[in-house]
């Protein structure tokens, strides 16, 4: 099992990136970051003023309803790449035969609603320990 960035987007701008696209992904727990975001982010905490600024509202604050609701595909298409990411967490740690009790105790829940939320999507029918 190899967790790749193949066919992820930017959890902030949601653009796709990662291989074969022009727009380089990082990062890691599911949230990936492009390069052109981060170095937005890198002027920014090197500006003092875009900083002020960043500091002084949140940017929904200042958004019509047509542009929170234009992002609100982009919010799901970030939570659906993280939801993902644990099944694929999941499914490797299960190639390493870490069983559904550890991955249970690691999640705060029980061997079977860890065995209800993630095997069905992994294709791991086996609820032993």
């Amino acid at each position: 099992m190899t967790v790749t960035r193949e066919g992820r987007i930017c959890s902030f701008c949601g653009e796709p990136g990662g291989p074969g696209t022009d727009l380089p992904l990082v990062g890691g727990l599911g949230a990936q970051v492009c390069a052109r975001c981060v170095d937005d982010f890198h002027e920014m905490l090197h500006d003092e003023d875009l900083m002020a600024a960043a500091r002084s509202a949140f940017p929904w604050e200042s958004m019509t309803d047509a542009e929170l609701l234009a992002t609100l595909p982009m919010i799901m298409a970030s939570a659906e790449q993280n939801t993902a990411f644990a099944h694929e967490w999941v499914d490797l740690l299960r190639t390493r035969q870490v069983s559904w009790a550890e991955i249970g105790r690691a999640l705060g829940v029980s061997r079977q609603a860890a065995w209800e939320r993630f095997a069905r999507k992994s294709g791991d029918k086996g609820a032993t320990a």
